[in-house]
């Protein structure tokens, strides 16, 4: 992609990995969006050597305010890749698959991370409501409203295993745009 923007910036580590695959591709924008960066977060991030491959935008990832400064971040035709991973109530997650599937460019993915809560709801530190309230099922809701979108998770590059579906934390996660 030409930009990955993912929404959840926390400590940044995410985001100073798809920085390093940009500059290790020699092209591409990352756009970290968080409602409250941490000041020395914010510093680190500033501070890192691939900071130049980042953007940091602060407010409510759902906001128009907020998409509005995304895309003014964005070229026209660029190839565009999201992925959202702060809040992952449904009712967040489907607010963000609604304010950002928009920029999402055909053959690409909006990425709905952590569906995994799901199958985690009856685990200590779960909580009950994980059962239903969580981003995979925030990801299959919308794509049955949206025929653009497709649940598809990419195809594996290699397999040596026997596994027949990959392990993931991230299930019914993968949006692409047909």
């Amino acid at each position: 992609p030409d930009v990955i923007i993912e929404t959840g910036v926390a400590h940044g580590g995410s985001l100073i990995f798809y920085a390093g695959l940009c500059k290790a591709m020699g092209s591409g924008r990352v756009i970290g969006i968080d409602i409250a960066i941490r000041p020395h977060n914010r510093r680190a991030i500033e501070a890192h050597e691939l900071a130049s491959w980042i953007t940091l935008i602060e407010g409510d990832s759902s906001s128009r305010e907020v998409v509005d400064r995304v895309k003014a971040h964005i070229t026209e035709g660029a190839t565009t890749l999201v992925l959202l991973d702060s809040n992952h109530s449904k009712a967040h997650v489907l607010k963000e698959l609604e304010a950002y599937h928009g920029l999402v460019s055909p053959g690409s993915y909006i990425v709905a991370t952590d569906g995994l809560m799901r199958d985690l709801h009856d685990v200590p530190r779960g909580a009950p409501d994980w059962e239903w309230n969580n981003p995979a099922a925030a990801a299959e809701e919308f794509a049955r409203s949206h025929p653009e979108f497709v649940i598809e998770q990419p195809a594996w590059p290699f397999s040596e295993s026997e596994l027949t579906e990959n392990v993931t934390h991230w299930p019914s996660a993968w949006l692409r745009r047909v």
